[in-house]
């Protein structure tokens, strides 16, 4: 009876170290390149094991991991999140948005100084049946220049940046970093009009005064989320203290921008950060801020947000 006793003991002990062991696994964390990811790498930096992260070149492989429930938590485009809550039934949550807009109109003519000075122009822009293009129409169609102003689509940022360097096109829209990259390759580019201002200047016209152009957020699997909220919790604190770091120390954040890989130059990523709006807004702030927006897209294009506007407990409110 003793030696069954004590057997007994070991093998709850064990067990006690297996589930302590697995309540302390690392979270995985996975984050698309470019400015949606930039905010993290403060916290990659300081990563002590807590987390393991994984960066994606394209936002399918952030819906294949989510998806298969290879994510814990995933740093993606706000749309998405709204497509991946349709998708897995209800099996994310937003955590925060972590990007506002980072389109941008570039140009090297003068005269464009603001937004009524599209008028009669043709402009070129990527993102054809995507948020660009219907942030764009918006801005358009609350300034009266629908029927003004032309927009030509490119498939590729890349393409549409050697473009605008090349001087083949006058006027482009187009997202950070490939705004630095043209201006780097032109110095008589610049960067004329923020669209992220824009959008914001036409919702106030409309009368709605919470939207705001917010393109990049942070979502989690409801299951995690339900299991671990101390760690969820731990996970958005650090992660606002790493965004306030990216602002505070462009030239440091960029460097770390680099040697994570979310943008490969850090000379690009330094004159690329301020212009991409980095951000942490978590709970009702956030909801506030992303529901007119999502509200906008379903009415452009319903399979833009998963074919429905996404319920209540889609938002994460700790």
């Amino acid at each position: 009876m003793k030696k069954i006793g004590f057997s007994a003991l070991l093998l709850l002990l064990l067990l006690a170290a297996v589930a302590c062991a697995s309540a302390q696994d690392p979270a995985r964390v996975y984050a698309l390149k470019g400015p949606t990811g930039i905010g993290m790498v403060g916290l990659m930096a300081e990563n002590e094991g807590e987390y393991e992260f994984t960066l994606c070149g394209a936002a399918d492989e952030i819906v294949a991991a989510v998806a298969s429930g290879s994510a814990d938590i995933a740093a993606c485009p706000t749309n998405l999140a709204a497509t991946l809550y349709a998708k897995t039934n209800g099996g994310v949550q937003l955590l925060a948005l972590n990007t506002l807009g980072v389109l941008h109109v570039v140009t090297a003519d003068p005269q464009i100084k603001t937004v009524q000075d599209l008028s009669g122009r043709t402009v070129y822009a990527t993102g054809q049946a995507s948020v660009p293009e219907y942030v764009i129409r918006y801005i358009l169609e609350q300034n009266g220049l629908s029927d003004s102003v032309t927009v030509e689509y490119v498939a590729e940022h890349s393409e549409l940046a050697t473009m605008l360097a090349a001087g083949s096109v006058e006027i482009g829209i187009l997202p950070e970093p490939h705004v630095t990259s043209a201006l780097m390759q032109n110095d008589q580019l610049r960067a004329a009009l923020d669209v992220t201002a824009l959008f914001e200047d036409a919702a106030r016209s409309a009368g709605n005064e919470n939207m705001v152009l917010s393109m990049g957020c942070v979502i989690v699997r409801r299951e995690y989320a339900k299991e671990h909220p101390e760690q969820v919790s731990a996970f958005m604190d650090a992660y606002q203290k790493s965004v306030e770091w990216v602002n505070a120390d462009v030239p440091a954040a960029a460097q770390q921008v680099e040697a994570f890989g979310v943008i490969p130059k850090a000379a690009v990523a330094e004159r690329a950060i301020p212009n991409c709006h980095i951000v942490f807004v978590e709970g009702e702030a956030m909801r506030a801020q992303i529901e007119p927006l999502y509200a906008l897209l379903y009415e452009a294009n319903p399979a833009s947000v998963g074919g429905a506007l996404p319920d209540d407990d889609f938002y994460y409110v700790r």
